[in-house]
């Protein structure tokens, strides 16, 4: 393994807690095309995400036709509409029937989506899906199953946009995280 040096895991450490102080949620996209290489990466992050019991119950949909982007922007009334400017789009779902724990293996899934998109230059926000509308009737998880053809047993949990970001924003300085939500071995 590449890490196996003392010196080597320090990099890495460093390299990592900048990845995560740089990565910010980005809802502004520019038009340039994603190389395939970078989606290639994305990917394998994700099908390496662990699993309760290497059960893998996710699976991927990768969006890239711009129409049905703008369909998936429409998916809630408020907090997706900015997958309309993402050159990709990454519906993050799961057999049911697998595992209960599928809500768990998506989120650590999407999050590992994440890293390996800051890791490759480019932007990222998700988008929630489950226990969301799509309107007065239809959850937005019905909408998603209709407009994909995902049967009822594949729920969706959420939505990763992917781009090359077309806004900037500021860093979160280390002194503002919230210590104070640290504990040691009780709550109180």
């Amino acid at each position: 393994m590449w890490w196996r040096g003392t010196g080597d895991i320090v990099m890495a450490q460093n390299a990592f807690i900048a990845l995560l102080r740089e990565r910010r949620s980005i809802r502004l996209f520019t038009k340039e095309t994603i190389p395939v290489e970078s989606i290639k990466s994305i990917i394998e992050a994700a099908l390496r995400a662990p699993s309760a019991r290497g059960l893998n119950p996710w699976e991927f949909i990768l969006v890239d036709d711009p129409e049905l982007i703008i369909k998936l922007s429409e998916v809630k009334p408020y907090g997706s509409g900015f997958l309309k400017t993402a050159p990709l789009a990454i519906v993050v779902c799961a057999d049911s029937v697998k595992a209960d724990f599928w809500i768990e293996d998506c989120s650590i899934a999407a999050t590992l989506i994440q890293l390996a998109a800051s890791c490759e230059g480019l932007g990222s926000c998700w988008v929630q899906i489950r226990n969301r509308m799509h309107d007065n009737e239809k959850s937005a998880e019905m909408y998603l199953q209709e407009l994909l053809g995902l049967p009822e047993h594949m729920k969706v949990a959420l939505i990763v946009g992917i781009g090359y970001p077309g806004e900037e924003k500021p860093l979160i300085p280390v002194e503002t995280l919230q210590y104070e939500k640290i504990k040691y071995n009780r709550l109180k």
